[in-house]
């Protein structure tokens, strides 16, 4: 298994790019995206990455969008080839005017 790095490029295929591109497109305005970053994840059985998503809101209250943008990315079907979506979580962030998207991936 291929140790993460920030160093290192990711693992070959890796859906980070496509990943954000997509996110980008689910984001409501007023939603903006920060830099993003990628963690190697691994269980026993699955090999996959955590992409972290920061994302910083013009206007409103980070709950309300928290809780419609959780509903919203977690019914989506992402499309990422090679790779599926475990899991989407939504958190406020520790300045009340932003949001963190978490995605987990595995390998298909």
């Amino acid at each position: 298994m291929m140790r993460w790095s920030p160093a290192r490029p990711p693992r070959p295929r890796c859906p980070h790019r496509r990943q954000r591109h997509l996110l980008i497109r689910e984001l409501p305005p007023g939603l903006a995206p920060g830099a993003s970053t990628l963690r190697a994840w691994a269980s026993a059985s699955f090999v996959g990455a955590r992409h972290i998503f920061p994302c910083a809101l013009a206007a409103g209250e980070a709950e309300p969008m928290r809780r419609a943008l959780q509903e919203r990315l977690g019914a989506l079907e992402w499309r990422l080839p090679g790779h599926i979506v475990a899991d989407v979580l939504v958190e406020c962030g520790r300045d009340p005017r932003t949001l963190r998207i978490e995605i987990l991936t595995v390998e298909d």
